[in-house]
């Protein structure tokens, strides 16, 4: 049997097991390990869920952008599901951090102080979202990346009030955040007080390199079916200050942000309590757009020059490095040696050669990526070569097979 062929036998059983255990498991999830940390600021202890993603293993050195999810003990387990989904080719895995809010919530995320609420004065704890930004700024974020194998790559995801304070840090503290997903954010808050906040402070930022992504409910008048996405901007009720004032905000966004990626979904069929989970599936894959691989077609073509094929590996790597401000792998370790061993079967040895060396190149330690060229030097009758290979491959693992191999190669 060809390596091709066992290639995409193999990849067949992976999907197949991969269907499987999510059959078994769905209902079987734990998600978010509990952590707490005092808040000088707030004066009280603040709990916290961490996910871990898929890959991560303790005894790696491997670190994860991060995403910190408002009403974490709600929506955490929904960003997750959506990491496990499309992880990989559609967004970098993650170290998700679900915030709980079930208690202070109006308090730690509306915007602003008001003095009545539909007509009747409002008693309820509020408008302290400063100093939450504060806790966040000073607190927890330096926690999370003492304690958590994070990078300073971070997204911001909040629905509602949370999505409210996801658009006054996005407005207000823009550097702390380079992706932002403002689930329904109710924008209406005194009176779009932040929008009138945001007429003057967004143009004193630059956004590039940064994304939003923001949403709207299909509930645009409880009381009147007859309003529509078409002419709700006609209408001057208070039942529909909640969707004008998003409208808006979107509208100033994309005129005055410079250098924002904005994207703005209407969801006509969903609710406000639903429309978190549509809306962090097309948030996360907006704002991670630019991670997504390009040009796979010409992999996958056997007639594509190796030099054109090293054009777009190494465009991938400058481009994710210009995006996360540190270097990162453009591709799997199993991808690089897949198309090496392909390459071989086919005999286009340059091409081999090229995807085991990107492999060394981008994973120095892993003791896989040496064996993997001792095979392509030993089809090439280079058994010298092919036991320096080995050789490292044996010091990075101290494993007996590569010990064994060794002295095999000692006789050729």
């Amino acid at each position: 049997m060809t390596r091709i062929l066992q290639n995409l036998l193999l990849i067949g059983i992976i999907i197949t097991l991969q269907q499987s255990l999510i059959a078994q498991t769905k209902f079987l999830q734990c998600v978010g390990a509990l952590d707490s940390v005092y808040s000088e600021n707030l004066k009280e202890s603040r709990r916290f869920f961490v996910q871990y993603p898929a890959s991560y293993r303790v005894t790696s050195n491997k670190k994860y952008p991060v995403a910190f999810v408002l009403d974490g003990h709600g929506l955490l387990p929904v960003v997750n599901l959506v990491q496990g989904f499309y992880s990989g080719g559609f967004m970098p895995e993650m170290i998700l951090i679900g915030i709980s809010n079930s208690e202070h919530r109006t308090r730690d995320l509306t915007t602003s102080k008001v003095e009545t609420m539909y007509g009747m004065p409002y008693k309820q704890e509020h408008g302290e979202a400063a100093q939450f930004t504060e806790f966040l700024k000073s607190e927890l974020i330096p926690f999370v990346e003492e304690k958590y194998p994070v990078t300073s790559f971070r997204t911001l995801i909040g629905h509602s009030y949370g999505g409210l304070f996801t658009m006054h840090t996005l407005v207000h503290h823009p550097e702390l955040f380079s992706n932002y997903i403002a689930i329904d954010p109710s924008l209406d808050w005194d009176g779009e007080q932040l929008l009138k906040e945001a007429q003057v402070k967004l143009k004193a930022h630059n956004y590039k390199g940064k994304s939003l992504f923001m949403s709207l409910n299909g509930q645009l008048h409880n009381q009147n079916p007859a309003v529509t996405i078409e002419n709700v901007m006609e209408d001057t009720s208070e039942f529909t200050m909640f969707p004008r004032a998003n409208i808006n905000f979107s509208k100033l966004l994309k005129e005055q942000a410079s250098g924002l990626q904005v994207a703005w979904k209407f969801y006509p069929r969903d609710l406000h309590g639903t429309i978190p989970f549509p809306s962090i599936m097309d948030g996360l894959i907006f704002d991670f757009k630019w991670f997504q691989m390009e040009r796979t077609d010409k992999f996958n073509d056997p007639n594509t020059p190796k030099e054109e094929l090293r054009a777009i590996i190494t465009h991938r790597e400058n481009k994710l490095q210009d995006y996360f401000k540190y270097p990162v792998t453009p591709y799997p370790e199993d991808l690089f040696n897949a198309l090496g061993y392909m390459s071989m079967d086919m005999e286009q040895m340059d091409k081999a050669e090229m995807f085991f060396k990107f492999a060394i190149k981008f994973y120095p330690t892993s003791s896989n990526t040496y064996d993997s060229m001792a095979d392509f030097y030993e089809k090439n009758n280079k058994p010298k070569e092919a036991f320096k290979m080995v050789s490292k491959a044996y010091e990075l693992s101290g494993k007996v097979y590569y010990k064994k191999r060794m002295e095999a190669l000692k006789n050729k």
